[in-house]
């Protein structure tokens, strides 16, 4: 009876110590994949808070009624998408940046300059290679991304992103003609 009270302290003593060591490390492996999903949610954050930006410049200064439209779109979609990623980024206490990084800003104050069809144009060209790069990048995260709820995030957004890319490059196509026409 001694040796099964001692067995049995011994496995009370060992085992909190044991679940401890049993804990999976934070190997180089899993630390990389926490940083890139980290820097996959603080690009699509200033990126998304680029488009919003811009989409509030289209409606301000675009000529084209479609222009306009499609900056309003930016507002929305990517406002709604901001603020989803925000929530799944507070819950992991992943602090996001809430304006769009230097290119951007520097994008936007050239965007600033322009007005009517030269504004149009501009702002077509800077929707497409944007959306782009977004896609690409939604693309990455939702297929290969480890973080379950940032990869279901960059899977949801993903549909969303593509419309918006065929939509640009077809409003670019036709952003000219249409401004020109419109003056």
């Amino acid at each position: 009876m001694n040796a099964a009270r001692r067995l049995i302290t011994a496995i009370a003593v060992a085992l909190p110590c044991g679940l401890a060591f049993a804990q999976p490390a934070s190997t180089p492996a899993s630390a990389a994949a926490a940083g890139a999903d980290r820097a996959f949610a603080n690009q699509a954050a200033m990126g998304g808070a680029a488009e919003v930006e811009a989409g509030r410049l289209a409606q301000e200064k675009g000529a084209n009624a479609a222009v306009k439209q499609f900056g309003a779109r930016m507002v929305e979609d990517h406002g709604k998408a901001g603020a989803e990623l925000k929530q799944i980024a507070d819950a992991k206490s992943i602090t996001l940046p809430n304006a769009p990084d230097a290119t951007h800003q520097s994008a936007m104050q050239r965007l600033q300059k322009l007005s009517g069809a030269g504004f149009d144009h501009a702002f077509m060209q800077m929707m497409v290679r944007d959306h782009e790069k977004v896609v690409a990048a939604f693309d990455k995260e939702a297929k290969s991304g480890k973080d379950p709820e940032l990869k279901a995030f960059a899977a949801k957004t993903l549909p969303t992103l593509r419309t918006h890319l065929q939509m640009a490059r077809e409003l670019n196509t036709g952003a000219g003609a249409v401004s020109a026409a419109s003056r």
